[in-house]
């Protein structure tokens, strides 16, 4: 290839004569350059492929050589001015290396499983005590359950969304409507609800108007959500094995949560609700409703008047639905106001919303499922 090809004519200086002098790089003037006959250039060199070594005795390449050999022909050269950077002490492994596999973690509960299970045979010793000794005090238990219960809510719907439900109409309300379910049955429960849902209205009208529907709308949701629900669980106290059938629904909803728990934590792969309780998956839902059942065919058959072993599977069932859904539900409240426990009066458990949340929800299908089975007496 010559010079030509570029599109430009040739210089004076680089391949012929220069007024400007010698140009670095260019080849001394001589006859063979400054010929007037000269009417081609001479052609470009080929750039051999390794190093350029100067060829001693040939006039015409001797000083193009030399300038050559003053840089590096090829850009991967150095120069004894520029040495080459030292290859790094520690080379980072190349992309298709095998990289060593992560180290399992193990599984961890989330809580503190020694203060929970400590909590939790307390809270069934005096469960226990109170329900087969005397009837009435058991009452009084679920009445103070109820208040906390309330004042956990309520305190958490000030603190995290600004909400004022009124306490005291709720509180006095809520162990009012406990006790009419036991006196009076569910026509006793209704009437007290509505006595309460009218005293949280009224109540709130003592302050300021501003907030005053969703005050007294979560003023209302309080009282049917955490009394009225509890009263059930008294008034299956009013039969004559009215023991045993409180007995009955708390062993069906303790054994559903652990079975839910136990198979979740060991062989939970696929999310329930990921959305609402990342936790719970369907595995321990299944857990639940195989635990549920097995304690529910015992307990019909061996602990309940005229209860049979099928009628312990339906109820099983019905408990753990009951039960998993009355869990979400609470979730969600707690998700909503961006809480991980309503409370933190029990160790290893949380609040007692957090203890009743599954509970609630599932007083009134144990209540009603016995009575369709065994009859109200």
């Amino acid at each position: 290839m010559n010079d030509s090809s570029w599109g430009a004519p040739p210089q004076a200086g680089y391949w012929g004569p220069s007024d400007q002098g010698p140009v670095q790089g260019a080849a001394p003037a001589g006859p063979a350059y400054d010929a007037p006959e000269a009417q081609h250039t001479r052609p470009m060199p080929i750039v051999p492929d390794g190093p350029a070594v100067p060829r001693y005795g040939d006039d015409q390449d001797d000083d193009r050589g030399a300038a050559r050999l003053s840089g590096p022909l090829f850009r991967d050269e150095t120069t004894s001015a520029q040495p080459r950077a030292a290859a790094p002490q520690n080379p980072e492994p190349m992309p298709d290396a095998p990289q060593p596999a992560p180290a399992p973690q193990k599984k961890s509960a989330g809580r503190d499983l020694g203060a929970a299970i400590g909590v939790g045979v307390g809270l069934g010793a005096v469960i226990v005590a109170s329900l087969f000794v005397v009837k009435a005090v058991f009452v009084g238990v679920i009445a103070v359950a109820v208040v906390v219960g309330l004042w956990e809510l309520t305190s958490r719907l000030e603190e995290r969304k600004g909400i004022k439900a009124p306490l005291v109409p709720l509180a006095v309300g809520g162990a009012a409507m406990v006790v009419a379910g036991y006196v009076r049955g569910a026509e006793g429960a209704w009437v007290a609800m509505a006595l309460t849902a009218l005293a949280v209205l009224v109540w709130r009208m003592t302050e300021p108007p501003e907030g005053y529907l969703k005050d007294v709308t979560a003023g209302v949701f309080a009282a049917f959500y955490v009394p009225f629900l509890a009263t059930f669980v008294a008034m299956m106290l009013t039969a004559d094995d009215g023991a045993f059938r409180v007995m009955t629904f708390l062993v069906l909803t303790v054994v559903s949560d652990t079975g839910a728990y136990a198979v979740g934590w060991r062989f939970g792969r696929h999310k329930l609700a990921p959305r609402i309780s990342p936790g719970k998956t369907r595995e321990g839902l299944f857990g639940a409703v195989a635990f549920a059942m097995v304690a529910g065919a015992l307990l019909m058959e061996f602990a309940i008047d005229d209860g049979t072993w099928w009628q312990g599977l339906l109820l099983g069932v019905a408990v753990a639905a009951s039960a998993t859904l009355g869990d979400l539900g609470e979730s969600m409240i707690k998700r909503d106001l961006g809480i991980k426990d309503m409370g933190t009066l029990l160790p290893g458990h949380g609040g007692i919303m957090d203890r009743l949340d599954s509970l609630l929800p599932t007083a009134p299908v144990v209540w009603l499922l016995l009575v369709l089975f065994v009859g109200s007496g």
